[in-house]
């Protein structure tokens, strides 16, 4: 595919797990894609912007390079977040204050910094990785949820603001395969229950894959859908409106 031929994307987060798939499906339907992230990417066909979403300055600059680099920007996928375990009670306001500032600002922080770009492209496209935790009570997970939760009433109100310039949409994963998944199973006492939990509670009975969350942005993202805005796209095993069981393995 080449939907995506002679556009500029910008990922962050790109380095790992979902935003890193994004980036090579990207790349792979013609786009020149931008890896904003802390962390070096392994893939050799991007151009990696060294970021910290949390730094306004540093947002900025990362954009700045990218314009200098490819001279134009059209998408935009803010992908970059961090987790979160407890309930309500469990993290303290540091902790709040944390992980609001990365998940819901630095979203913010992106986005700001690109409009001014992204109005200029007659194709133009932001696409916000959400979770299904902004739909569904996830035991655990209260902080999470709240920082998703906001992220999928900024979408709405972005694209509402943008509308007719800026295609603004937010893709909602369940529980992913990722290295975030991983690392909060390896810290589990029982890694294999705590996996087998995570796998059940998705009605196909198994985790939703990087690739799958990233083609369903790449379809938000893309010129091919050109009329599809203000959308939540639920990329979740069924966990969002499916009641079956999983299956007993």
């Amino acid at each position: 595919m080449s939907d995506f031929d002679d556009l500029v994307a910008v990922v962050t987060g790109g380095s790992s797990g979902i935003g890193a798939a994004t980036a090579r499906v990207l790349t792979e339907r013609g786009a020149r894609v931008a890896v904003l992230d802390r962390n070096p990417s392994s893939d050799p066909a991007v151009l990696f912007c060294e970021a910290d979403i949390t730094d306004d300055a540093s947002v900025v600059a990362a954009i700045e390079r990218v314009i200098a680099t490819f001279g134009r920007l059209d998408v935009v996928v803010n992908n970059a977040g961090v987790g979160a375990v407890g309930d309500v009670t469990a993290n303290d306001d540091e902790e709040w204050r944390r992980v609001l500032d990365l998940n819901v600002v630095g979203t913010v922080r992106v986005t700001r910094a690109a409009i001014p770009q992204l109005v200029r492209s007659p194709v133009a496209a932001i696409v916000n990785t959400c979770s299904i935790a902004s739909r569904v009570g996830l035991p655990q997970r209260a902080l999470y949820s709240a920082s998703k939760g906001a992220i999928e009433a900024l979408t709405i109100a972005t694209a509402a603001d943008f509308v007719g310039r800026i295609r603004v949409n937010a893709v909602l994963p369940g529980t992913a395969d990722t290295p975030w998944v991983a690392r909060l199973l390896d810290a589990a006492d029982d890694a294999a229950s705590a996996r087998e939990q995570l796998t059940r509670r998705q009605p196909m009975g198994r985790l939703v894959t990087a690739d799958e969350v990233a083609n369903a942005i790449a379809y938000l993202a893309s010129p091919l859908a050109a009329s599809t805005t203000g959308t939540l796209l639920t990329v979740d095993g069924g966990m969002g409106g499916v009641r079956v069981p999983a299956p007993t393995r």
